[in-house]
Protein backbone atom coordinates (compact mmCIF):
# COMPACT_ATOMS: atom_id res chain seq x y z
CA UNK A 1 0.00 0.00 0.00
CA UNK A 2 1.29 3.26 -0.74
CA UNK A 3 1.02 5.87 1.84
CA UNK A 4 0.79 9.49 0.66
CA UNK A 5 1.97 11.74 3.34
CA UNK A 6 0.00 14.92 4.03
CA UNK A 7 1.86 17.86 2.70
CA UNK A 8 3.54 19.61 4.89
CA UNK A 9 3.40 23.71 3.74
CA UNK A 10 6.47 24.79 3.64
CA UNK A 11 7.73 28.89 4.43
CA UNK A 12 9.82 30.55 1.81
CA UNK A 13 13.19 30.38 3.79
CA UNK A 14 14.25 34.47 3.83
CA UNK A 15 17.31 35.21 2.49
CA UNK A 16 20.41 35.75 4.30
CA UNK A 17 20.74 39.67 3.50
CA UNK A 18 17.34 40.10 5.12
CA UNK A 19 18.44 38.49 8.22
CA UNK A 20 21.62 40.75 8.23
CA UNK A 21 19.93 43.89 7.81
CA UNK A 22 17.36 42.86 10.71
CA UNK A 23 20.12 42.02 12.74
CA UNK A 24 22.16 45.22 11.97
CA UNK A 25 19.08 47.71 12.98
CA UNK A 26 18.44 46.21 15.77
CA UNK A 27 22.01 45.91 17.14
CA UNK A 28 22.46 50.01 15.98
CA UNK A 29 19.49 50.88 17.84
CA UNK A 30 20.66 49.09 21.00
CA UNK A 31 24.75 51.01 20.38
CA UNK A 32 22.35 54.71 20.09
CA UNK A 33 20.35 54.08 23.08
CA UNK A 34 23.88 52.79 24.80
CA UNK A 35 25.90 56.33 23.81
CA UNK A 36 22.77 58.39 24.67
CA UNK A 37 22.99 57.30 28.13
CA UNK A 38 26.59 56.57 28.50
CA UNK A 39 28.05 59.64 26.89
CA UNK A 40 27.00 61.98 29.20
CA UNK A 41 28.27 60.03 32.36
CA UNK A 42 31.40 59.69 30.14
CA UNK A 43 31.94 63.40 29.33
CA UNK A 44 30.53 64.65 33.36
CA UNK A 45 33.48 61.95 34.57
CA UNK A 46 36.27 63.86 31.98
CA UNK A 47 35.47 67.21 33.21
CA UNK A 48 35.22 66.12 36.62
CA UNK A 49 38.74 64.79 36.54
CA UNK A 50 40.11 67.84 34.72
CA UNK A 51 38.40 70.33 37.30
CA UNK A 52 40.01 67.94 40.41
CA UNK A 53 43.48 68.16 38.55
CA UNK A 54 43.47 72.18 37.86
CA UNK A 55 42.97 72.13 41.66
CA UNK A 56 45.54 70.26 42.67
CA UNK A 57 47.86 72.06 40.32
CA UNK A 58 46.48 75.39 41.57
CA UNK A 59 47.09 74.18 44.81
CA UNK A 60 50.64 73.20 44.64
CA UNK A 61 51.27 76.48 42.86
CA UNK A 62 49.78 78.37 45.81
CA UNK A 63 52.19 75.98 48.28
CA UNK A 64 55.18 76.36 46.25
CA UNK A 65 54.96 80.03 45.95
CA UNK A 66 54.10 80.68 50.05
CA UNK A 67 57.64 78.47 50.52
CA UNK A 68 59.53 80.93 48.25
CA UNK A 69 57.90 84.16 49.80
CA UNK A 70 58.80 82.43 53.23
CA UNK A 71 62.33 81.66 52.31
CA UNK A 72 62.60 85.61 50.94
CA UNK A 73 61.09 86.92 53.83
CA UNK A 74 63.41 85.45 56.44
CA UNK A 75 66.20 86.11 54.93
CA UNK A 76 67.71 89.50 57.51
CA UNK A 77 66.86 93.01 55.97
CA UNK A 78 63.93 91.46 53.96
CA UNK A 79 61.41 93.81 53.00
CA UNK A 80 57.59 93.50 52.48
CA UNK A 81 58.36 94.42 48.85
CA UNK A 82 60.47 91.79 48.47
CA UNK A 83 57.97 89.08 49.54
CA UNK A 84 55.43 90.47 47.70
CA UNK A 85 56.97 90.56 44.58
CA UNK A 86 58.65 86.72 44.96
CA UNK A 87 54.98 85.71 45.24
CA UNK A 88 53.76 87.94 42.50
CA UNK A 89 55.56 86.60 40.15
CA UNK A 90 55.66 83.12 40.79
CA UNK A 91 51.94 83.03 40.87
CA UNK A 92 51.64 85.06 37.56
CA UNK A 93 54.44 82.45 36.04
CA UNK A 94 51.96 79.88 37.43
CA UNK A 95 48.72 81.28 35.83
CA UNK A 96 47.08 81.81 39.44
CA UNK A 97 44.52 84.66 38.69
CA UNK A 98 42.52 86.46 41.94
CA UNK A 99 44.95 86.09 44.87
CA UNK A 100 45.46 87.38 48.23
CA UNK A 101 49.23 87.11 49.90
CA UNK A 102 49.09 87.66 53.86
CA UNK A 103 51.88 87.92 55.99
CA UNK A 104 52.18 87.60 59.93
CA UNK A 105 54.06 89.31 60.95
CA UNK A 106 52.88 92.25 58.52
CA UNK A 107 56.80 93.77 58.50
CA UNK A 108 59.44 90.94 57.82
CA UNK A 109 61.64 93.56 59.32
CA UNK A 110 60.19 93.06 62.65
CA UNK A 111 61.76 89.66 63.05
CA UNK A 112 64.68 88.46 65.06
CA UNK A 113 66.54 85.11 64.63
CA UNK A 114 64.53 82.21 65.55
CA UNK A 115 60.91 84.13 64.93
CA UNK A 116 58.11 82.32 63.41
CA UNK A 117 57.49 84.10 59.51
CA UNK A 118 54.15 83.05 57.84
CA UNK A 119 53.16 83.50 54.74
CA UNK A 120 49.00 82.56 53.78
CA UNK A 121 47.99 83.13 50.11
CA UNK A 122 44.39 82.48 49.01
CA UNK A 123 42.96 82.06 45.76
CA UNK A 124 39.36 81.27 44.83
CA UNK A 125 39.24 77.65 42.89
CA UNK A 126 36.45 79.56 40.14
CA UNK A 127 38.94 82.15 38.80
CA UNK A 128 41.39 79.49 38.32
CA UNK A 129 39.66 77.04 36.77
CA UNK A 130 39.55 75.22 33.25
CA UNK A 131 36.25 74.17 32.41
CA UNK A 132 34.19 76.99 34.32
CA UNK A 133 34.66 75.97 37.80
CA UNK A 134 31.18 74.32 38.00
CA UNK A 135 32.39 71.14 40.21
CA UNK A 136 34.23 73.50 42.97
CA UNK A 137 32.17 76.85 42.61
CA UNK A 138 32.89 78.40 45.95
CA UNK A 139 36.14 76.28 46.52
CA UNK A 140 38.91 78.91 48.58
CA UNK A 141 41.97 77.67 48.30
CA UNK A 142 44.70 78.23 51.06
CA UNK A 143 48.07 77.64 51.65
CA UNK A 144 50.25 78.60 54.32
CA UNK A 145 54.27 78.20 55.19
CA UNK A 146 56.07 79.29 58.10
CA UNK A 147 59.32 79.24 59.05
CA UNK A 148 62.10 80.27 61.26
CA UNK A 149 63.87 83.96 60.59
CA UNK A 150 67.99 83.35 60.25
Amino acid sequence: MCSTASPVPTRRPTSRRRRKQASFVGRSAVAVVELAVCLPLLVMITLATIEACAMIYTQQALHTTAFEGCRVGIVPGAEVENVNFQCQSLLEDHGVEGFTISMDPADPEDLSEGDWFTVTINAPFVDNSLVGGWLYNEKLLTRTVALRAE
